[in-house]
Order: structure tokens, then C-alpha cells, then sequence
């Protein structure tokens, strides 16, 4: 009888194993990136011939992965790309990092996984390890993803293994990449942990073991709740604070002098991201099947959701002060991106600031040194303008969205006459312009 498990342990061990990474976007590509640097044979798969194109030439489209990093790991042959699946039957194991956003009606939109998970079962073979790295809901992995590799004639941990570990990439952060940050894994059964252990190993800094598959895909979920939860306490703290004619900045940063039981979170115009504003909410779907309501994750989101809102209430205020009509106004919003100093627009609450105020009649143009065009809603490309002294100075109101690091107080201030300020940017800083800060 071949022990299967013993085999892949080899390989993996003495770095024969060639490894798969389906989808080469933010989680993708950098995790193929470290799979070649500690000396596994990589093949990147992505559905976008664009995208295979430029990895194959050694051209990295994904900030977080300096094309310096990504070009001889493609010369040497320790890396590729492929848009067939034909190309990786042989693979030892298959790594799944591909989109899980929400539908409109806020429920798992499953597709992408779907797909992958049919497309890697066409090319299943006895001692592969399948790996779903895709944030869902707690689980899919037995539910979804085992039911198609198994189909009857594969037992799971004797014949194939199949695990789940949730990615924990922070897009921009120079200081915990994908090799810096610990790695919890969890397989269906203990020896697909040990194989699964076994495959990050060399790759991060510190794999985290954990039961099952679902402990696994409720560690990202509680991750990203936890932060979701705080910032929207924070965002009513905003609110709160407006109402009691109290800096809330203020407030947080005393307050973060306590050097125990104190974590500062802070108030933005809303969430974005693929994680943070989505993630709960997969939590919250599973749960109402279950006939139990997560309040405290539904009532963080309604807080945070309508931020933008009560950003645009602020413009029309400040205007209103000025003896302007939020109509016809116009308003430059600086920073399109989700965060500062990435170039990543998913779910970005300046989009739908952006489309508020037009909305309400206002003409709106924006500046984003990382995006030089960007889809708003209703499928309308928008270009970013130059960021100069005349642009600034021609807005009835500059609303600084996102606090890039190439963003100057002091100039903006100089040449706006009016800034709302939803992050803070402004503290500090002098100027003519007239500041609201969230």
C-alpha cells in the first residue's frame, strides 16, 4: 500500500514538490513568490492572459512584489504562469487564493471558489494537497471544497489531504509581508495539518497549527470581526463626539496613554478593502442559518456603511457655512484607494462618496497619485487630475478621503479654502484653507 503522506512529506521536505497558486492577484502572486524563494518548483495559474503574460516576463503588477523580487525567480525557472489547469495535473499541491466577495444582498458570493475547486478536481490525483486560502465562511472547506476532490475514491488523509489556511495579507505593509506574518493552517484530519505544516514551513516565519478546518476559517473571520467591530465603535465614538463639540482625535489619543486594556482604533469615511468590510458578513450570513443573529457584527456594519453619508453631510455643512449650495459645487476629493499608499480600490468609501455628491448635484473630481483611473459606480471610468495649486484652488471644497503619504498639509492648506478632513491629515498643519475634520 503507497503511503501517500510519507511521500508528499519528502518532497516537501527536500523541496521537490511543485506547487500550484490559482488566482495572481494581492494574495496570489506573493504567495507564489515565497513558495520559489524557499525552493519549490511554482506555477501561478490566472484566468487573465494579461496578467500570465507579464509574471512569465518577470514583470510584477502588484506593489507588495517588487518586480526586483519577482524576475529571477522567473529566470531561474522557479516560477511561471499558466491560464491552463492542464498545466499543473501533475502538481503536488494546489493553493486556492481566489476573490470571495459579497452579492449586493450581502450573501457569500461562492462562484470564484466554485469554479476552482471543479477545475482542481478535473486534475485531483492520489498524494495531492489542496489548500483553500480564499477568506469564506466557516465551512466551506468540508462542505464545498472535500465533496468535490473525494467524490467516492479518495479518502481524505490516507489518499489526498486537504486543509485550509486564511490568507493574512495587508496590502502596503512594509513591515509584515507574507513571510513575516505567523501562518495558522488546519486540515480536515491531523495528517493533512501535518502535510499542510509541512508545505508553509519553509516559507513563513511561524506556522500555527490549529483543529480543523473551520477553527482555521474562523480565525480569519474573528481576525477581521474584531477590527470591524472597533472601528465602527469608533465611527459612533465620532459621531458621539461631534455631538458633544469634543475632538474625538483628541479623546483617542489620550486615551491611548493607558498602557493596559486600551487598543487605539480610529474614525475614517467608511471601510474598504477585500477583508474588513466583507469578511463579518460572511460570519453573519452562516449564523441566520443557524437562527442566530450576530448584532454586534450587523450593527458595526450599518455604523460603518453609512459613513460616507455622514461624510457627504459634513461637505454640505461646510459648504452651507460658506453661504454655498452643495449643488453645482465644486469638490475635489484627494485619495481614491481604500488606504493610504496602495493603488487597491475594492470597496473603497470613496467611491460611494464620490457618487453621493454627484448625487446631490455637486461636480466632483478627485486626485490618487496610486490610480490613475478608476470605475465609479454606474460604470463611469474617472480619471485622477494633477494635484496642483490651481486644482486645489478652484474646489469650493477639498475632502481628503485618503491620507497618501504624498499628500502635503501644508500645501493643501495653503491653496484650498476649505478641506474636510476624514482622517486626520490636517493636525498640525497650517494654512488659509478653512478644516473639518471627521
Amino acid at each position: 500500500m503507497t503511503d501517500y503522506k510519507q511521500q508528499l512529506l519528502e518532497r516537501l521536505h527536500d523541496r521537490t514538490a511543485h506547487v500550484a497558486v490559482i488566482g495572481m492577484g494581492y494574495v496570489g502572486l506573493p504567495l507564489a513568490v515565497e513558495f520559489a524563494r524557499a525552493g519549490y518548483t511554482v506555477t501561478g495559474v490566472d484566468a487573465q492572459p494579461h496578467k500570465v503574460e507579464q509574471i512569465n516576463t518577470g514583470q510584477s503588477y502588484i506593489p507588495d512584489v517588487p518586480t526586483e523580487a519577482l524576475a529571477p525567480l522567473v529566470r531561474s525557472g522557479k516560477l511561471r504562469a499558466t491560464t491552463s489547469y492542464e498545466d499543473i495535473r501533475d502538481v503536488d499541491v494546489v493553493t486556492i487564493c481566489v476573490p470571495t466577495p459579497l452579492r449586493k444582498t450581502k450573501d457569500p458570493d461562492m462562484s470564484y471558489v466554485d469554479a476552482a475547486a471543479n477545475d482542481v478536481a478535473r486534475i485531483r490525483h492520489a498524494g495531492m494537497l489542496v489548500v483553500l486560502e480564499s477568506t469564506t465562511y466557516p465551512g466551506t472547506t468540508e462542505e464545498l471544497i472535500a465533496p468535490r476532490l473525494t467524490d467516492g475514491d479518495l479518502r481524505v488523509g490516507e489518499e489526498i489531504f486537504i486543509a485550509f489556511s486564511p490568507e493574512r495579507v495587508d496590502p502596503g505593509n512594509k513591515r509584515y509581508g507574507i513571510k513575516e506574518t505567523p501562518k495558522v493552517v488546519g486540515g480536515m484530519t491531523p495528517a493533512c495539518t501535518e502535510v499542510v505544516t509541512a508545505l508553509y514551513e519553509p516559507a513563513v516565519a511561524q506556522v500555527v497549527p490549529v483543529s480543523s478546518t473551520t477553527a482555521a476559517e474562523m480565525v480569519k473571520l474573528l481576525e477581521n470581526t474584531f477590527r470591524a467591530v472597533n472601528i465602527g465603535l469608533v465611527n459612533e465614538m465620532a459621531l458621539m463626539c461631534a455631538k458633544l463639540g469634543v475632538d474625538v482625535w483628541e479623546v483617542i489619543q489620550a486615551a491611548s496613554t493607558k498602557p493596559f486594556g486600551f487598543m487605539p482604533f480610529y474614525p475614517g469615511p467608511g471601510l474598504g478593502g477585500h477583508c474588513i468590510p466583507i469578511d463579518p458578513l460572511y460570519l453573519s450570513w452562516r449564523l441566520r442559518a443557524l437562527n442566530y443573529t450576530a448584532r454586534f457584527i450587523e450593527l458595526a456594519s450599518e455604523i460603518n456603511t453609512s459613513m460616507p453619508y455622514y461624510v457627504v453631510s459634513l461637505v454640505a455643512d461646510a459648504l452651507n457655512d460658506e453661504a454655498k449650495a452643495l449643488k453645482g459645487a465644486k469638490i475635489g476629493i484627494l485619495g481614491m484607494a481604500y488606504k493610504r499608499d496602495i493603488d487597491d480600490v475594492r470597496e473603497s468609501p470613496a467611491l460611494d462618496i464620490y457618487a453621493l455628491l454627484e448625487e446631490k448635484g455637486a461636480r466632483v473630481s478627485f486626485n490618487d497619485p496610486f490610480i490613475p483611473q478608476v470605475r465609479l459606480h454606474g460604470g463611469k471610468i474617472g480619471e485622477s487630475v494633477p494635484l496642483t495649486a490651481e486644482w486645489l484652488a478652484e474646489q469650493d471644497c477639498v475632502v481628503i478621503v485618503t491620507d497618501h503619504s504624498a499628500y502635503e498639509c501644508g500645501f493643501i492648506l495653503e491653496h484650498a479654502r476649505l478641506v474636510v478632513d476624514t482622517r486626520n491629515k490636517t493636525s498640525g498643519c497650517a494654512g488659509k484653507a478653512r478644516v473639518v475634520r471627521l
